[in-house]
């Protein structure tokens, strides 16, 4: 099994986090990808990081390579398809305020054993990990009173996950308007594992989350929307996909503490507002489209949902060259 671990950052050679990246990599003979941005030092050399500058991006013989928007988080996905190139089965991707835990490096199997909803609309992934009232960033305002599923109803089973969502403890990934309105920092105290399968929704992240390969085409992330809602918007086309193939999107206890960088609340929640207004319109769009079944047909179920997205005014037009980009870059390494 091979495996890579990637992050985004602008951050320089001498950033503690990226250090203890570098290092624990390195001693697991992990390769450790970090895609810069216009924003990233001149000068990076971290022994045990392949860091790639926007110049040196652009020598990538990918498609999406001459054509991915800068000063934004989306350009993950030039590592995402640099390293499926050098051939991995397995993807971790991370950010550079994480700090991760031993069992963070420990080895996943895509099944797993674990609290199985379908059918249950809106699932608080959080509610199941902690007595406190919290929830994920991109979870509709709207649904934050709903009365969550007790577990003992559910069947807890063996099931297919080939995406899966590790949580953060003490600065949790929750929206702008949790922080302005509830304390902070929090841990996670409860393990239990839980699985979204059809007719289930919950936003992930891609700040601990772990891809096994055939996932690798879902974790496409957006260029053209607000950049506090790719990858939450991300989440929603993977989900939705994921049902027509028979996954499920595991939630699994924190293997991460979050030690937040610096960041304007106001400014985030101005940036989050797109989402505020649409996360519950958008799942409702996407459940409604009429997709093939099969993994066979991932590409043409990402091009509709991304079309509906589109339609719906939440992604800009010109988001569609640079899926196709993608697709096409896939399609030449499979």
């Amino acid at each position: 099994m091979s495996k890579s671990l990637i992050i985004t950052s602008i951050a320089n050679d001498k950033h503690p986090i990226l250090i203890q990246f570098a290092e624990e990599c390195k001693k697991r003979n992990l390769p450790f990808i970090v895609m810069g941005d216009t924003k990233s030092p001149a000068e990076f050399n971290l022994d045990g990081c392949d860091f790639w500058s926007v110049a040196r991006q652009q020598t990538l013989p990918f498609e999406l390579a001459k054509i991915a928007p800068t000063r934004h988080y989306s350009r993950k996905n030039l590592g995402y398809l640099l390293a499926i190139k050098n051939g991995v089965t397995e993807l971790v991707e991370t950010d550079d305020d994480n700090i991760p835990r031993e069992d963070f490096w420990s080895e996943k199997q895509s099944d797993v054993k674990s609290h199985v909803f379908e059918n249950t609309g809106w699932v608080n992934v959080y509610h199941y990990f902690t007595k406190s009232f919290i929830w994920p960033r991109g979870y509709p305002l709207e649904e934050l009173q709903k009365k969550q599923t007790e577990l003992s109803t559910l069947k807890n089973e063996t099931i297919h996950c080939p995406i899966q969502q590790g949580l953060a403890d003490e600065n949790p990934d929750v929206d702008a308007v949790y922080r302005l309105t509830y304390p902070l920092p929090l841990s996670f105290e409860l393990k239990n594992k839980i699985a979204l399968g059809k007719n289930a929704w919950s936003p992930f992240n891609s700040q601990n989350t772990h891809w096994f390969k055939e996932a690798f085409a879902l974790m496409y992330l957006p260029s053209y929307c607000s950049f506090r809602m790719t990858d939450i918007w991300r989440s929603y086309v993977a989900q939705r996909i994921a049902w027509e193939c028979g996954w499920s999107v595991l939630y699994h206890e924190s293997t991460v503490w979050q030690e937040r960088n610096e960041h304007n609340l106001m400014k985030d929640f101005e940036d989050e507002i797109p989402g505020y207004s649409n996360n519950l319109n958008i799942c409702k769009e996407l459940q409604s489209l009429v997709l093939k079944p099969g993994k066979e047909h991932i590409y043409e179920n990402l091009i509709v949902c991304y079309q509906k997205l589109i339609e719906i005014n939440v992604v800009g037009k010109e988001e569609i060259t640079l899926l196709n980009a993608w697709i096409a870059d896939l399609s030449k390494m499979a």
